[in-house]
């Protein structure tokens, strides 16, 4: 999964009209979600969370910028806000599968069409930043929008993109990339705003003013305040009361995840707490928030715990809930709260029971078929292996293994998740393929678009087994890792892991040669094929180690039942009596 999110504010709070046709424009375009329109009446601004895929969020960036400009005029705009334009600012921000620096290109690409297309000076910021004194936000913004006429002026002053001249109506858009930042309250069982300030000053970057002995506040030789720095950079936090909630909160927001990660803010504020004779109980996420960052609190939790190999992400995931608290005020379902979720597709035979499954595989479609019960087979190797590292973990005496168990864990998880994927990925690439004949013959175009298709979709049915094959080397290394060195209890569960995985390459393995056979790229089917043989003598070998590794192993405590027995005489046959 590939996601961007883009969280645009614009220069209208109080026109429902103009605030969902914006709207309406983001979401136009397919492939992206609008995940939150927050629009503020004091303020006079709204600010629109969206994401999708990269190119989808780029255009539907796009789309909602230049509805706001047709619609917001800012010579009557007026607010609490500081603001110069009517998209006032559009930032890029990495959510799964993407990087800072293609986030960074986003925001060039939406500036650059931005100011060609509708005219509007374009300013970058932040990491997209094109000058040293243009990465903040305030430094751009100065002076705001009545400034920004003589502003244009000034050779200083000149855009990154579009013409250099002043748009009254439209004014400027600052765009950019950035990382997540999360909105994030933590709950004390007190009424008391000085004491939750207190803990702020504590956790945030800023800290707090260094005083003397009398309390006045100091000051270093250039006349500036001193301060005594916080324990985490990239957090901005204070202290409020909460009358719904008849509690003071540390209201923070987290700007650098990797410097201050949400669990270690947590417990910082937890540390604190219980040093001023108070108790965190609880806190809550603003907003949504991405996978990775629950998971790294889930797995950090666990790991205190004493119990982090073999979980899942499920259980990861309700391990960070729980232990930030995160359902102490308000209900918390990751499925709305966690953006990957909302752009998770339904797994049609991945989601279905067991003995659904088994239904579907048994009925006359002849798919769900041999390469989807592949794919299963290597989710079990997988999960398997994954079981034993998680027993393992948890013994006593194989503290030493601890660390290999942890790592072998997490490698069988991907793969047990990649091929449970596979399970319909290969259904519906099979479709692909039928879907290709039954495209029209008509005349000689249409029937070479028909016979095109149908080779592209054929090789794509192959690659779905091959990459099934490919990832049960994997799982077989996962195996072996689960014999050699997991718990001996569990040691027919890393055969079985191995049996599996066995069962998933010759399975695999057999599709991609059913599927070779009807292509017309010879080129493309010797290179296919050496691939696949390659792979299945590498998964043949390594399960051939792994069974015999286990069955030596199981065998052992049984050799003395079985050296030097005969085997049994057979009985006498008795004459069978003649009857008088």
């Amino acid at each position: 999964m590939r996601l961007v999110e883009c969280v645009p504010n614009f220069s209208e709070g109080r026109d429902r009209k103009v605030i969902d046709a914006i709207a309406d424009a983001a979401r136009s375009v397919p492939g992206v979600q609008v995940l939150d329109v927050d629009p503020g009446q004091a303020t006079n601004r709204t600010v629109y969370t969206f994401a999708g895929a990269p190119e989808d969020v780029l255009e539907a960036a796009f789309q909602a910028i230049k509805r706001g400009v047709e619609l917001i005029d800012m010579r009557r705009h007026k607010g609490a806000h500081a603001r110069q334009g009517a998209c006032d600012v559009c930032p890029f921000v990495p959510i799964a599968g993407v990087g800072m620096a293609e986030c960074v290109e986003l925001a060039r690409r939406l500036g650059e069409r931005v100011g060609r297309e509708l005219e509007v000076p374009v300013y970058l910021y932040a990491e997209a930043a094109a000058r040293p004194e243009r990465r903040r936000l305030p430094d751009i913004r100065a002076g705001e929008y009545e400034a920004l006429e003589g502003k244009l002026e000034k050779p200083e002053w000149a855009p990154d993109f579009g013409p250099a001249r002043f748009n009254a109506k439209a004014g400027a858009t600052a765009v950019g990339a950035r990382g997540f930042l999360i909105a994030y309250n933590v709950n004390l069982n007190t009424a008391s705003v000085p004491q939750a300030k207190d803990i702020a000053f504590a956790i945030r970057e800023s800290g707090r003013l260094k005083r003397d002995a009398k309390g006045g506040k100091m000051t270093g030789p250039d006349g500036r305040d001193l301060r005594e720095p916080g324990l985490f950079k990239g957090v901005q936090a204070t202290g409020w009361f909460i009358p719904e909630y008849r509690r003071a909160q540390v209201t923070i927001n987290i700007l650098d995840l990797e410097a201050a990660p949400l669990h270690r803010v947590y417990d910082a504020c937890c540390e604190l707490a219980a040093k001023a004779g108070l108790r965190v109980t609880g806190s809550e996420i603003v907003g949504m928030v991405p996978l990775s960052v629950l998971l790294a609190a889930g797995r950090y939790f666990l790991k205190k715990q004493g119990s982090s190999a073999g979980v899942g992400d499920r259980e990861v995931v309700e391990t960070a809930v729980q232990s930030l608290g995160l359902r102490d005020v308000a209900p918390f379902d990751p499925a709305q709260k966690v953006i990957e979720e909302r752009f998770r597709r339904p797994a049609p035979l991945a989601g279905k029971t067991l003995a659904g499954f088994l239904d579907e595989l048994a009925s006359r479609s002849p798919a769900p078929g041999g390469g989807s019960v592949a794919a299963l087979s290597g989710a079990l190797s997988a999960g398997l292996s994954a079981m034993v590292a998680a027993l393992t973990y948890e013994k006593k005496g194989f503290e030493a293994a601890r660390a290999e168990m942890e790592s072998m864990a997490a490698r069988a998880h991907e793969a047990m998740a990649a091929q449970l994927k596979a399970v319909d990925d290969d259904t519906a690439a099979f479709t692909k393929v039928m879907d290709a004949f039954g495209r029209p013959l008509g005349d000689p175009e249409e029937a070479a678009a028909r016979s095109k298709a149908i080779q592209d979709a054929t090789k794509g049915a192959t690659l779905e087994p091959l990459g099934v094959l490919e990832r049960t080397l994997g799982s077989l290394e996962c195996a072996r890792t689960a014999a050699e060195k997991g718990n001996p209890n569990s040691l027919s569960d890393a055969g079985a892991a191995s049996l599996m995985a066995r069962a998933a390459a010759w399975g695999a393995y057999y599709n991609v040669l059913i599927n070779l056979a009807s292509l017309k790229d010879k080129a493309w089917v010797r290179k296919t094929l050496e691939r696949a043989e390659e792979c299945l003598r590498q998964a043949a070998a390594k399960s051939r180690a792994v069974d015999n590794l286990v069955l030596k192993r199981l065998k052992e405590p049984l050799a003395g039942l079985t050296a030097g027995r005969k085997p049994a005489p057979a009985g006498k046959k008795k004459r069978a009596r003649k009857s008088a």
